[in-house]
């Protein structure tokens, strides 16, 4: 932990030590209490042990193989980065049961691929090892990050009582670990690292591991922004229990849930976003390193409409009397933060579907042969069943989409807001191609809402105000919060202060997206362009000289950014600086940035850039320093032009007009 790390300052602290362990899969089980204002229940967290303990080796899976064998033989426990943490369907066919039991080695369905060189801040150059001797040191502590919480019960969750989970030990390969603890760790460890091939059956042992009995309850003390956990005797994080189910409930004035009504006066929740994202909804590991796939279960009211940030359309399941069970899962691996859930009595708004917008024209995402060849060979992230390798996703110009309301506005979305949805969908995939998530809900929060709009993976937040007056404000919100599936989402900023990799992404492609959607000439598309970029100067010059001038910074940890302690804790500096609210710094100088950039390349080149930007980084955390670099790569000509990478970002900004700060 840093030692200056002071919560009673306007910095965040994130207090998770996820050098030491990292969750890899959350299996919420939760119910919406609306008479007490909580939202109660079970966390499952799976585990495996973090770099400093077992440094990841991303090679072929013959030798991802061999050396599961290996460590099978020693007792060891694994950390294996082929990761396909998923969930699915409660019955699954994807994987049968010799398949699990081998553990195919062999590249899966989706064709994807493991990692490839230094992804999410983790060396690959290191060797793996995995120390779990006790040295008598004292007990090891796993922190979460947790706020508002009452943790009610901690403890290790039996894996090894779930039927058939046994045949994820291969038979012959050695000698297993004979500590009970050990075992269920292993199992644990190749529960995690299955195949994206497997993602179904995976899905399913988490489910069963979720519901297995506990096996002892386990010490945990709670502070202003942690859980601590640990287990008596246990010094180091490769023998800690690497299941754990936590129960616990919000608090109705916790900060990451908002108990309020609707328009139409009936109580809804949502979960704010910001500034302390998820720790008040459910303890987790918030730095963005920390990615994981989730399922949840959420039993609510009769009558009430789950949303949540999920692959599938989730239906009610009549479970009890007067409550209605919603399930919903991802596969793809994603920072906690960017889980979002919103229970009300909302309406599904539908209209007529127009089959226009659901077209199989290759040429919507390639603009050319050698685009096309070039970059669709493979992909560099951690293994998941992705959209980006399958041929179907690539053309699918306008993903399945929903638009949920109180009832009162329901005429008033069916008339602006369902028309412009495909259509803004469609632009967004003419410009960057294939569409990171296979659907979309766009909800209507209630009057309360802070902002105009919010993205998370699966569902966008709209605020209400974007539905007055005519479609250009609405079209343009929505236009923003789409880019947002590439930038932000897709595509995650390594280290929460560089907010401006998603804002001014979001920023500047939404003038894109809605020229594509007005299909507007090239000339009408430039003058709509210098005409906003006038207008955002002007707002960014009169929040320059009406503000801090340590909230006007760009990158507000300057050469620090990304750097954790020893623990992998970090913080969000000036993210509980009430006067940071206000400020649009990271949208605005962000935009500026790539608006100057785009006049220097030429804007047909920079889009095609773009595009092939997202296919090199998706489903990555990245820093300003991997856009930069790859940026100048394409284009040496910048560099004749005084520009490099080693020009520090205010000079970037500077050059590109922006006043001083």
């Amino acid at each position: 932990m840093h030692s200056n790390l002071d919560s009673t300052k306007d910095d965040l602290p994130l207090m998770a030590n996820t050098s030491h362990m990292l969750v890899r899969h959350y299996v919420l089980d939760l119910t919406v209490d609306f008479d007490r204002k909580v939202i109660g229940g079970s966390a499952v967290l799976f585990f495996e042990a973090g770099k400093e303990y077992c440094q990841l080796n991303y090679t072929s899976k013959e030798s991802w193989c061999s050396q599961m064998d290996a460590r099978c033989k020693t007792g060891a426990s694994e950390s294996v980065n082929t990761e396909a943490k998923s969930v699915g369907a409660h019955s699954s066919t994807s994987c049968n049961n010799d398949l699990v039991a081998s553990v195919s080695c062999e590249k899966d369905k989706n064709g994807n691929h493991g990692n490839r060189g230094q992804t999410f801040g983790i060396s690959s150059s290191q060797e793996d090892c995995c120390d779990t001797k006790d040295d008598g040191s004292e007990d090891f502590v796993l922190v979460l990050d947790c706020c508002d919480l009452s943790v009610l019960k901690v403890e290790e969750v039996d894996v090894s009582a779930v039927f058939g989970i046994e045949k994820l030990i291969r038979p012959g390969s050695g000698n297993l670990p004979q500590e009970l603890t050990d075992l269920r760790n292993v199992t644990v460890q190749k529960l995690v690292a299955l195949p994206a091939g497997c993602w179904q059956e995976q899905h399913n042992f988490y489910l069963q591991c979720s519901r297995a009995p506990g096996c002892g309850e386990l010490p945990f003390v709670t502070d202003a922004w942690s859980l601590q956990i640990r287990k008596p005797g246990v010094h180091n994080p490769g023998r800690f229990p690497h299941a754990l189910r936590i129960r616990y409930e919000t608090k109705p004035e916790g900060g990451s849930v908002r108990w309020t009504y609707d328009q139409n006066s009936r109580p809804c929740v949502y979960t704010a976003g910001s500034p302390i994202n998820n720790r008040a909804l459910f303890p987790c590991q918030e730095p963005p390193v920390a990615m994981s796939t989730w399922q949840a279960q959420i039993q609510s009211p009769d009558g009430t409409v789950v949303l949540m940030s999920g692959e599938n359309s989730a239906g009610p399941t009549q479970t009890e009397e007067a409550v209605s069970t919603w399930f919903y899962y991802v596969t793809m691996p994603m920072p906690a933060s960017t889980f979002t859930i919103a229970v009300g009595h909302w309406i599904e708004v539908k209209g007529e579907v127009d089959s226009s917008f659901h077209t199989n024209d290759l040429s919507l995402l390639f603009s050319s042969t050698d685009c096309k060849q070039k970059y669709l060979k493979y992909c560099s992230h951690m293994e998941y069943p992705c959209r980006f390798q399958s041929p179907a996703a690539q053309v699918q110009a306008v993903i399945p989409h929903r638009v949920f309301a109180p009832c009162c506005l329901r005429e008033k979305c069916n008339e602006v807001l369902l028309p412009l949805l495909p259509q803004c969908l469609m632009a967004a995939h003419n410009v960057l191609g294939t569409h990171p998530f296979a659907r979309l809900d766009v909800l209507i929060v209630p009057a309360g809402f802070s902002s105009l709009g919010m993205s998370s993976p699966h569902i966008i937040f709209l605020s209400q105000s974007v539905l007055s007056g005519r479609s250009h404000l609405c079209g343009t919100r929505v236009c923003h919060e789409i880019a947002h599936a590439w930038f932000g989402l897709a595509i995650g900023a390594r280290d929460w202060t560089e907010e401006w990799i998603s804002e001014g992404f979001a920023t500047y492609l939404e003038d894109i997206f809605w020229a594509h959607v007005q299909k507007l000439s090239l000339q009408e598309a430039k003058e709509q362009h210098e005409l906003k970029a006038l207008l955002r100067w002007r707002l960014l010059r009169d929040e320059v000289e009406n503000s801090e001038e340590e909230l006007q910074v760009l990158r507000p940890k300057k050469e620090y950014i990304g750097d954790v302690s020893a623990s992998g804790a970090s913080i969000v500096k000036h993210a509980l600086n009430p006067g940071k609210t206000f400020m649009q710094v990271h949208y605005l100088k962000g935009y500026f940035l790539l608006w100057f950039l785009a006049n220097k390349i030429g804007e047909e080149k920079y889009l095609k850039f773009f595009r092939q930007f997202v296919q090199a980084f998706h489903g990555q955390l990245i820093l300003s320093q991997d856009f930069l670099h790859m940026l100048l790569e394409s284009f040496p000509e910048l560099n004749s032009q005084g520009l490099s990478i080693d020009v520090t970002y205010q000079e970037w900004l500077d050059t590109a007009g922006i006043p001083k700060v």
